[in-house]
């Protein structure tokens, strides 16, 4: 075991005594991160999505720095997903607000059309990031889809707008961008909706999925490359997550694969063929049709990103080192590109901007749990506080229900039930852990350099 290892391990064993007895996250609440995304057009500009925030790099993943939660600001929930225009703005959609940065993460704030309802998914049209779609799902109020034809500054409602929706995913094809399809729920049936104008007009399809014993949370995960008409939906039930898919534009689902784990995201090839899963745990490949196997790497919090033929994918820091990794021979074998233990410091940011003002001051106690090196301070770059058409910021962090007239906002929904940090698993899991520990560091062996495989 080497000396960073112990390190790092004499940080996480006080992490999982907090978690005894009590439910958590993956890997007992460790720190992980949790989605990827980059900025269109420029691939240099990686973002990832994290338990703990954020982490940023400009500079084709040499150095990654953190952006922590709370000038993020978006409470108890942790994003799905976030989008990085090619104009420099990061969106991301809370389940609460729509949160927006113009800055590259520095400012963030949240949108205040949206104040009296809460935004639960957002997706951007595939050439186009000007035009975006988010759904709502607010009890008691109306709700619908909502685009956006300047890369989010204003909204408009589509004609799919009414009381009793609950919607919560959409996808634009990029096969044929004016096809979208969302999702969600009316009292207690199960819908799944298509529009062939661009949100002009909405066909819907009640799916009862009479195969499956009380199916619920039936969301479209994904619109085929190759073909408008394909489409991908998961939906709980009995315990497990099973994998649908559509090939008359969701007219009818066929279970591809029932997966026994917490569904994360997935991806497809540029053809359609290739189908890669990423849950709490495992990661999966397979034909499009099924079945799909379970891969040994990444493991725990594994997120999927396709860019071309670039496989980007979130993997543990505690079980095998890396945090992110890509591969270019479609997920078989991985390059290291990134660990929890290398993260940099806070992002460099102007004075006056929420991460400048918040996140130096709480590195270093973040730094100690990841067993990360407490490097220097580099002076940030300083514009004397003027950001690009971003108005002037709050001097603390935003908080995702609040905007210029915040005695008019309404209460966030509250956050999931494992927010506190402890556990998916019920139980003590402390001796588990200590008992994986060194399983893991055997698996681990000699720290290899370059790539890793993934039989």
């Amino acid at each position: 075991m080497t000396p960073r290892h112990l390190h790092r391990w004499s940080r996480v064993l006080p992490l999982l005594a907090l978690c005894a007895g009590s439910t958590a996250l993956a890997h007992a609440g460790l720190p992980e991160t949790s989605n990827v995304t980059l900025r269109r057009g420029h691939p240099e500009d990686i973002f990832l999505g994290a338990t703990f925030g954020a982490v940023i790099s400009r500079d084709a993943g040499k150095t990654f720095r953190w952006i922590c939660a709370d000038a993020i600001g978006y409470g108890g929930w942790t994003p799905t997903s976030y989008l990085w225009r090619e104009a420099g703005d990061i969106l991301t959609a809370t389940g609460s607000a729509l949160l927006r940065s113009p800055d590259g993460g520095c400012s963030w704030s949240a949108h205040p059309f949206f104040k009296d309802t809460w935004v639960s998914a957002m997706a951007a049209h595939p050439t186009d990031d000007r035009i975006l779609y988010v759904v709502t799902a607010r009890h008691g109020k109306p709700n619908g889809v909502y685009r956006s034809q300047d890369g989010g500054e204003t909204w408009a409602p589509s004609p799919l707008m009414r009381p009793g929706l609950l919607l919560n995913a959409v996808r634009v094809s990029p096969a044929n961008p004016r096809r979208v399809y969302v999702s969600g729920k009316e009292e207690n049936r199960l819908l799944l909706l298509r529009s062939d104008d661009a949100g002009e007009t909405w066909t819907e399809t009640v799916h009862p999925l009479p195969e499956l014993q009380l199916p619920y949370d039936l969301l479209v995960e994904a619109a085929d490359p190759a073909s408008a008409d394909v489409v991908w939906a998961r939906v709980s039930a009995q315990g497990s997550t099973f994998l649908l898919r559509s090939d008359d534009a969701g007219q009818t689902l066929t279970t591809v694969s029932k997966i026994d784990d917490v569904f994360i995201n997935m991806e497809l090839s540029a053809d359609g063929k290739t189908t890669w899963v990423g849950t709490l745990n495992h990661f999966f490949k397979g034909p499009s049709t099924g079945p799909l196997a379970m891969r040994s790497l990444p493991t725990g919090n594994a997120c999927v990103l396709r860019d071309g033929d670039t496989l980007y994918a979130c993997g543990s820091t505690w079980l095998h080192d890396w945090a992110l990794a890509r591969s270019t021979d479609e997920g078989d074998t991985w390059t290291h590109l990134f660990g929890l233990y290398e993260i940099q410091g806070a992002h460099h940011c102007p004075t006056g901007t929420p991460v400048r003002n918040v996140c130096p001051g709480r590195w270093p106690q973040l730094a100690e749990q990841l067993g990360a090196p407490l490097y220097p301070e580099e002076p940030p770059p300083d514009d004397g506080g003027t950001l690009p058409d971003a108005g002037t910021p709050d001097a603390g962090a935003p908080d995702s229900g609040s905007s210029s007239d915040a005695g008019t906002q309404p209460e966030p929904p509250p956050p999931p039930k494992s927010s506190s940090g402890c556990g998916a698993m019920g139980g003590n899991i402390v001796p588990l852990l200590l008992l994986l520990l060194p399983l893991t560091l055997l698996r681990r062996g000699p720290r290899r350099q370059n790539q890793e495989r993934s039989p």
